[in-house]
């Protein structure tokens, strides 16, 4: 059984205003003295918690597991740790791929962090969003590229499923997902075209490296890719979840999807020839839309229904989710989220019963933990 491990990206906001503050290093001290480490730069080995690139936002990722039920756990374990430390630092955590608030966001110190800052100027300033990332074992280099290829067209669902970013620095983007849009900005963010081979991928990943506008392999922001420190795959499509239990079906589907694409694969069949071009347009539909509008069909590409899509998914990876005893949780799971919508639509629903930003973020704040509102 694949094994399945999630990192989830959250902002730090004021408790009563929003608007993120520039606590990470404050967070991370506590979490560090929680752990009984001393306060270093970084997370320390006995928490699961990272700075990130600014300092108004964390990461932490869960230790792999081969249950959803178990994933769960380390979801809502994260996050109840994760709102202890931000409380010590007079914080609160939010699920929230964008701040809803205006903000300047503060950039991280450090070698890595000061290169990203110069090479790509305003648009690492600007990068303040919070993704999910969804990691799923491969055996070798070769089969994760031959996953990569087969799941190219299957990705945008995915980001209109996890869509819970539809405000930028005070306004309604009317977009679902506008971190989508930010985080493409970046130039080795967004689809690529299919590889055929590990040889390939590598190639092509020495090639980007070698023009200089990347520093290192982490830098290649593809939406899906070889993990440069774990034997997964990476799929890095999703804006982070509001509610714990969506990231759950997300890597349910993921995993799914990994292995539908690697048994094509084992019995010959070739990936779909969808050109990178149209890719990039069902990404920007399913941005756009989120579960609220039209999405582009994965297997034909024209303009379809969002739970039609997200119907075709399901469907295309029933088989790997019967077989790994995640299909009622993934059917009941989908049902949910087609009936109360993302955190796009939850997020405008409170704008218009609390009539503030301020009071939705505290909201959504409270969401994030599982704290009743």
């Amino acid at each position: 059984m694949r094994s399945v491990g999630v990192e989830e990206e959250l902002l730090l906001v004021h408790a009563r205003s929003g608007e993120p503050l520039a606590l990470s290093g404050a967070f991370l001290a506590a979490a560090d003295r929680s752990a009984g480490q001393p306060p270093p730069n970084g997370g320390g080995p006995g928490h699961a918690f990272e700075k990130e690139l600014q300092q108004e936002q964390l990461e932490f990722a869960t230790r792999p597991v081969t249950q959803m039920g178990e994933l769960q756990h380390e979801i809502v374990r994260c996050r109840a740790e994760a709102r202890r430390h931000a409380a010590s630092a007079g914080a609160l955590v939010a699920a929230l791929a964008t701040s809803p608030l205006p903000a300047r966001p503060s950039m991280n110190a450090g070698k890595r962090y000061d290169w990203l800052g110069r090479q790509f100027g305003l648009t690492a300033q600007e990068q303040l969003t919070c993704g999910c990332h969804v990691h799923v074992s491969v055996e070798s280099d070769e089969e994760g590229v031959a996953v990569l290829d087969r799941i190219r067209p299957w990705l945008p669902v995915l980001t209109a499923m996890s869509a819970n970013s539809p405000f930028w620095q005070g306004e309604d983007s009317e977009y679902a997902s506008y971190r989508s849009r930010v985080w493409n900005r970046l130039p080795s963010a967004g689809p690529v075209d299919v590889f055929g081979s590990a040889d390939r991928y590598h190639e092509q990943v020495r090639a980007m490296l070698g023009t200089g506008v990347l520093q290192d392999e982490g830098m290649v922001y593809f939406d899906a890719r070889l993990s440069a420190s774990y034997p997964t795959v990476e799929i890095r499509v999703a804006d982070v979840c509001l509610d714990a239990r969506t990231p759950v079906l997300l890597a349910a589907l993921v995993r799914a999807l990994v292995e539908t694409a690697a048994r094509a694969w084992r019995a010959g069949e070739p990936p779909a020839r969808i050109g990178t071009h149209l890719l990039r347009l069902a990404a920007w539909r399913a941005g756009r839309s989120g579960l609220d509008g039209p999405l582009l069909h994965p297997q034909t590409m024209t303009e379809t229904s969002a739970e039609r899509a997200v119907r075709a998914l399901y469907a295309h990876v029933r088989q790997a989710l019967a077989e790994y005893g995640d299909e009622e949780r993934v059917r009941e799971g989908i049902a949910d989220l087609l009936d109360r919508g993302n955190g796009a639509r939850l997020q405008r629903e409170l704008l218009r019963t609390r009539g503030s930003l301020a009071a939705m973020v505290t909201d959504c704040a409270r969401i994030t933990t599982g704290s009743p509102l």
